[in-house]
């Protein structure tokens, strides 16, 4: 199986993916365009056997803009390939299971096929992420904690101080009934007071 799972990236997976402007370098295929590097990863599972590969697939966004946002680490670096988006891909293509699994039983066929319409489909949505303001978008309607230090610092930068109050309140309600809300809500005051809020 684990031959099989090889054969599947470099003859199906890469193809497809060289197809739309990507280049691999192990299991991970990039394309940088602009200020946004878009990566698909493909994760296998941490378990597999000779007679099973389970593997997810993810998708990445890193934005240089939300990179110069960003808390910088104890080296003083920031991470430049870090992903500011980041899902597996049933998270944007709904027809896709959480992971796939490869076993001598499975219809090599019909697998393909579906991989080969999830991938399309994730490619699609992900190329439809043109702007470090439609990551922050993505994250605001999900009420995500992830990236919410570096959206309020785009947002205050760009003056748009409704969303910021917005936000805020969708994150407080969703929340501010847990322990570390009061470490989130300090580093929140803390940005809006760097810009005199």
């Amino acid at each position: 199986m684990q031959e099989l799972f090889k054969e599947m990236i470099k003859n199906e997976v890469k193809p497809l993916l060289v197809r739309h402007g990507y280049t691999k370098k192990g299991l991970n295929f990039r394309k940088v365009d602009g200020n946004l590097v878009y990566t698909f990863n493909f994760q296998k599972a941490k378990y597999n056997t000779v007679s099973l590969v389970r593997f997810y697939i993810n998708g990445m966004i890193h934005s240089s803009e939300l990179a110069e946002l960003q808390i910088v680490t104890p080296s003083g670096a920031v991470l430049e390939e870090q992903a500011h988006f980041i899902c597996r891909i049933d998270k944007i293509v709904p027809a896709a299971p959480d992971r796939y699994s490869l076993t001598p039983d499975t219809d090599l066929v019909t697998f393909s096929k579906e991989l080969f319409s999830h991938l399309e489909k994730a490619v699609e949505y992900m190329e439809n992420i043109t702007s470090a303001r439609d990551i922050v978008e993505y994250y605001m309607n999900i009420t995500a904690l992830h990236l919410s230090e570096e959206t309020f610092h785009y947002l205050l930068q760009n003056g748009d101080t409704t969303t910021v109050q917005k936000y805020l309140q969708q994150l407080h309600a969703k929340y501010g009934a847990q322990k570390r809300w009061t470490i989130f809500e300090k580093k929140y005051a803390a940005i809006f007071a760097s810009y005199g809020l």
